[in-house]
């Protein structure tokens, strides 16, 4: 199935990883360690920690929750009826995903498909 046609809300959609800022990271992180580097170090590493969670972690949205897996392993989920906001910061350049729980905010970057994010969370999670 094509990853950018619509789908149906009643369907499960995992979303494909999306390596730009993991590698923007690395390679912005290498020419600072010339420079400083713990600076430099320190931006390659999480480079390299954001590319390994956009390898091993999975967005999966279902009819009723948006599920993260590692592998085949459901880390958690997060019911969409208790969600109460959602925002992707940057649109022209997305790098951040924010949605807020009843009980907890919470911040990812953006390691997986933007556009692809952005369809299943209006059609799944619609803003008032």
């Amino acid at each position: 199935m094509d990853a950018a046609a619509p789908q149906r809300s009643d369907e499960t959609v995992e979303l494909a990883p999306n390596y730009a800022i993991p590698s923007v990271l690395v390679f912005v992180g290498l020419p600072f360690v010339l420079i400083n580097l713990w600076v430099g170090s320190a931006i390659a590493l999480f480079g390299i920690f954001l590319l390994f969670q956009a390898v091993s972690l999975r967005l999966r949205f279902t009819p009723s929750d948006l599920d993260i897996y590692r592998g085949e392993t459901l880390i958690r989920r997060f019911p969409y009826q208790e969600w109460q906001n959602w925002e992707i910061f940057w649109s022209s350049v997305p790098i951040l995903f924010y949605f807020r729980e009843v009980k907890s905010i919470h911040f990812l970057p953006i390691i997986f498909d933007p556009k692809m994010l952005r369809t299943c969370l209006e059609q799944r999670c619609p803003k008032p």
